[in-house]
């Protein structure tokens, strides 16, 4: 006969699925820091040793990283989607910023389209309450407060359709975009005019998704991220103009 005897569980491996699926869902982020041992097993309800014994595995899994006297934090490594020579490549090549948003258009109308479509009722006061925030911080005129919130609204819009490889995968581009490897965001909200289209046009994204509109919240994140490549060919140029003023400049000094 094929079958077999079915053996209860072990609670240390209830925890270790628990802390997999927060992992896989994006709840836990790399290099977040996990509650202490007496806390954590507390609200586990499983004794500290079964609680060491799965944190035991999920290290050697590479999920988990124990610091000397600073705790349990999730595994940064799982941030990290390329290797250090291609992100330097992604840093010094122009290309790369234009293929970069291409793919964001791609993947991000896709994901406001799941978001129209799939978001819970959470989902959807996360995007409009981190929208909020932008509205509030576009008030106070601050681009480094825009620039972070910027991409909190993205990722909030791609965490509510619910999909953990997409999810995964531009969370590993947002990380890069926030280093500085393919644009500097805060350069986009320093001109005036510029910050009062990106709201808008956030707005549109927001309303969109929150109306459940797949296609018109597709639509709207393509229109931002085409907007969003059209002002980096103009800072590019703009920078290349300043560059031949400089040098055009220095030959006239030498005139004088």
């Amino acid at each position: 006969m094929p079958f077999q005897k079915i053996d209860s569980e072990k609670l240390s491996q209830t925890v270790v699925r628990q802390i997999e699926r927060l992992i896989l869902q994006g709840v836990l982020r790399p290099g977040e820091r996990l509650p202490s041992e007496r806390d954590l097993a507390e609200r586990l309800a499983v004794s500290r040793p079964s609680l060491r014994e799965a944190v035991a595995e999920l290290e050697e899994a590479g999920l988990l990283a124990t610091r000397a006297g600073s705790g349990i934090y999730v595994a940064e490594v799982l941030g990290s989607a390329f290797s250090p020579a291609l992100i330097k490549l992604f840093s010094v090549h122009d290309d790369a910023v234009s293929d970069y948003v291409d793919f964001r258009r791609d993947m991000e109308g896709l994901a406001a389209e799941r978001a129209a479509r799939f978001a819970s009722d959470t989902d959807l006061q996360v995007i409009d309450t981190i929208f909020a925030r932008m509205e509030a911080a576009h008030a106070k005129r601050d681009p480094s407060d825009e620039a972070a919130l910027d991409a909190e609204f993205h990722m909030a819009i791609i965490e509510a359709g619910h999909n953990v490889i997409m999810l995964h995968m531009m969370r590993s581009m947002f990380d890069l975009l926030k280093a500085g490897v393919f644009y500097n965001r805060q350069a986009i909200f320093r001109q005036r005019q510029t910050r009062d289209t990106l709201l808008d046009q956030h707005r549109a994204i927001r309303d969109a998704i929150l109306a459940r509109d797949p296609v018109a919240a597709r639509t709207a994140v393509e229109a931002h991220l085409t907007f969003v490549q059209d002002c980096l060919s103009d800072l590019r140029r703009a920078d290349r103009n300043e560059d031949v003023a400089r040098l055009r400049l220095q030959q006239e000094q030498t005139r004088g």
